[in-house]
C-alpha cells in the first residue's frame, strides 16, 4: 500500500564500509527520530546520530539524512540510516525500522513509487534497473542520459508527431467539402514515412548494440585440436580450460568473463566441430552451434601448421549460415610451426600462436566492441521497449494502405493504436500486471 512506510538495506549483502537502510513513506522522520533519540532532522543534511532498537540497546553509530518529500527519489519522506558495513549491523537496524513502524519493501518497492509518484517514468525507471547491471562503460554513459530522460524525450516527440499526423487526417475527415490543399495525402505520406524510418533505424542501432547492455557474447569455434582451449586460457591468463592432443578433449561450451578494455564480455569455448559417433561429443557440437547463433563475436581458429580438409570447410560453411550477420575473426594459429594451411579464398584477420602473445585480438576485440556504440541514436534497452517499438511500427504501415484510399477513419484508427504503443514504453499505466512483474525484477532496496 503506497501509505505504508517501507524499508529495506539498499546495499549489497557482504562486508563492506558502510551499509544503508533506506525508509519511504509518511512515518520515515518519525521512525528515524525513534531510533536516534533526536526530536529533528534537517533536510538534506547528514546527521551524526546513535541508533537504539525498540529495548533501547545500543546498535551503531550512524549517518541520517532526511529527504523531505516531495524532493526526494519516491517523491516521499525518505530517510536513509548510514551504518557501520556489515550483514550483523545492518539487519539489527532494519528490524529496529520494522518494529517502529516500517515494513519491510518488496523488491523494486522505492523505484515504483518514484514511478507512480511522478518522480520518474518508466523508460528512467527501466535505465537504473540496467545501469546497476551494466558490463561496459559505453553501457553505462548510455544509460544515465536515459536516466536523466534521452529517452522519454524521444518518446514525447514520436507521439507529437504522430499525433501531429493524426490531426491531418482528422481536418480531412472533417472538412472533407472544404478546399484542402491538393497534395496533403502526400504530405501525410511523406511525414509518416519519415517517422517509419526513425523508428526503424532506432531499433535496428539497438539490437545491434545489445552486447553493450548484456555484455558481448564471444564464441571460438573451430574443428578439433586447433588450438581454441589455449586460446580461452590465454585471453583468460589462467588455464581454465584442459588443453591436450587427444580430439574431443572439450565435449561442452566452457564461459568464462573477462574485461577488455571499457567491456565485460563472455568467452565461450566450444567443443570442436566434426562428425561424431559419440553421443556426448555430439550434443556438444550441437551445443557449439547454439552458442555461434547467439554470439555477438565469432571467432573462428584454424590451425596453420595442418592442410587444409573438409572439417575447415565446413567451419567456414557454418559461418555464413549461423553467423552471417554477426561481427568474425579469423584467425590462423600456431603460426610458430611450419605452415601448411592453404585454402582458396580465405582471408585471415589475424594470424598468432594462442599459447604465448594474443594481444592483436584482444585489441581486434577491443575495436569491433568500440565500434558498436558510434552511432548516435537512441537506444532501446528492453524487450519490452522493443516490442513497442515494433507494435508502433507495425501499426503506422498498416496505415498506409487506407490513406492510399483514403479511407481515413481506418487509418485514424492505426495512427491512434501506434499512439498507444509508443506511450507504453514510458507511462503503461493500464496494465498492473507487467508493472509488478518489471519492478518485481529490481533489486530490494532499490
Amino acid at each position: 500500500m503506497q501509505n505504508d512506510t517501507i524499508a529495506a538495506v539498499a546495499t549489497a549483502n557482504g562486508i563492506g564500509s558502510i551499509a544503508i537502510i533506506r525508509l519511504s513513506g509518511e512515518a520515515a522522520l518519525s521512525i528515524a527520530q525513534k531510533l536516534s533519540k533526536k526530536d529533528t532532522f534537517k533536510n538534506r543534511y547528514a546527521t551524526l546520530s546513535t541508533i537504539y532498537d525498540s529495548n533501547d540497546t545500543l546498535i551503531d553509530e550512524a549517518i541520517v539524512i532526511y529527504f523531505q518529500g516531495p524532493h526526494s527519489f519516491t517523491a516521499e519522506d525518505v530517510v536513509e540510516i548510514q551504518c557501520h558495513g556489515g550483514y550483523i549491523v545492518a539487519q539489527s537496524i532494519l528490524k529496529a525500522t520494522l518494529e517502529a513502524g516500517a515494513r519491510l519493501a518488496n523488491a523494486g518497492e522505492f523505484s515504483k513509487r518514484a514511478f507512480f509518484n511522478g518522480r520518474i517514468d518508466l523508460s528512467e525507471a527501466e535505465a537504473i534497473a540496467q545501469l546497476i547491471k551494466a558490463k561496459s562503460e559505453d553501457a553505462a554513459k548510455i544509460l544515465a542520459s536515459q536516466m536523466k530522460g534521452s529517452l522519454k524525450t524521444f518518446i514525447e516527440e514520436v507521439r507529437d508527431e504522430i499525433i501531429h499526423i493524426l490531426a491531418y487526417s482528422e481536418v480531412t475527415i472533417d472538412y472533407a467539402e472544404e478546399d484542402l490543399p491538393s497534395d496533403l495525402v502526400e504530405q501525410i505520406q511523406e511525414k509518416l514515412s519519415h517517422l517509419y524510418n526513425l523508428l526503424q533505424r532506432t531499433l535496428i542501432a539497438s539490437e545491434s548494440r545489445a552486447g553493450l547492455m548484456q555484455g558481448f557474447r564471444v564464441a571460438i569455434v573451430g574443428k578439433p585440436n586447433v588450438g581454441k582451449s589455449s586460446l580461452l586460457n590465454a585471453l583468460l591468463n589462467y588455464n581454465r580450460a584442459i588443453v591436450s592432443d587427444i580430439a574431443g578433449t572439450t565435449r561442452d561450451t566452457i564461459e568464462e568473463q573477462v574485461k577488455i578494455g571499457t567491456h565485460l564480455i563472455r568467452i565461450v569455448d566450444t567443443a570442436g566441430i566434426r562428425e561424431a559417433d559419440d553421443e556426448i561429443e555430439r550434443i556438444g557440437i550441437e551445443r557449439s552451434l547454439e552458442a555461434i547463433e547467439q554470439s555477438d563475436i565469432v571467432i573462428a581458429l584454424f590451425d596453420g601448421s595442418r592442410e587444409a580438409d573438409e572439417e575447415d570447410e565446413k567451419i567456414l560453411e557454418l559461418l555464413k549460415t549461423h553467423a552471417a550477420e554477426k561481427a568474425k575473426i579469423l584467425i590462423k594459429n600456431k603460426v610458430d610451426l611450419q605452415e601448411k594451411f592453404t585454402l582458396k579464398n580465405v582471408q585471415f584477420d589475424l594470424e598468432l600462436n594462442s599459447k604465448e602473445d594474443v594481444s592483436s585480438l584482444v585489441n581486434k576485440l577491443q575495436e569491433i566492441m568500440d565500434k558498436t556504440n558510434l552511432s548516435d541514436e537512441i537506444m532501446l534497452i528492453s524487450e519490452r521497449q522493443i516490442s513497442a517499438v515494433k507494435a508502433t511500427m507495425q501499426n503506422i504501415q498498416e496505415a498506409f494502405e487506407p490513406l492510399e484510399s483514403q479511407e481515413l477513419e481506418i487509418f485514424s484508427f492505426h495512427l491512434n493504436e501506434a499512439v498507444k504503443e509508443i506511450v507504453n514504453i514510458t507511462r503503461p499505466f493500464e496494465n498492473d500486471e507487467m508493472l509488478d512483474k518489471m519492478f518485481g525484477s529490481f533489486c530490494l532496496g532499490k
